[in-house]
């Protein structure tokens, strides 16, 4: 049974960074050996999820929200089956749950991000990034 778990939220200063991470089990021969769509996703009170960054585990393509191009970055270290998003130069805007999710189904990647995960088959709990400005 696949299961993410996100760790690594917290409260930050505006301009700080943090990275998540996000450990995943039950998914080692795919992430290993075969690819995945693996992302994170995040909603702010009273908004609707939207998607911040997907990387396509095999081929190692990455897809990135506009409001999040050159300050975020995500990676995956297969031997550790784990997906991490840096966050760098924090902004208010950027508080919010943040929710790993993951899918078998990789050529999905982009719509998935357009779509705010709609659709993708396995979901993490979430951690709570809060900025102080």
């Amino acid at each position: 049974q696949v299961q993410l778990v996100e760790s690594g939220g917290g409260s930050v200063q505006a301009g700080g960074s943090l990275r998540l991470s996000c450990e995943t089990s039950g998914f080692t021969y795919e992430f290993t050996y075969r690819s995945v769509c693996m992302g994170w996703f995040r909603q702010a009170p009273g908004k609707e999820r939207e998607g911040v960054a997907l990387i396509n585990t095999g081929a190692g393509s990455t897809f990135y929200a506009d409001s999040v191009k050159g300050r975020f970055t995500i990676s995956t270290d297969n031997a550790k089956n784990t997906l991490y998003l840096q966050m760098n130069s924090l902004q208010p805007e950027d508080a919010a749950m943040y929710y790993c999710a993951a899918d078998p189904r990789p050529s999905y990647c982009a719509p998935y991000l357009t779509r705010g995960g709609a659709g993708m088959a396995y979901w993490g709990k979430g951690t709570l990034v809060t900025i102080a400005s």
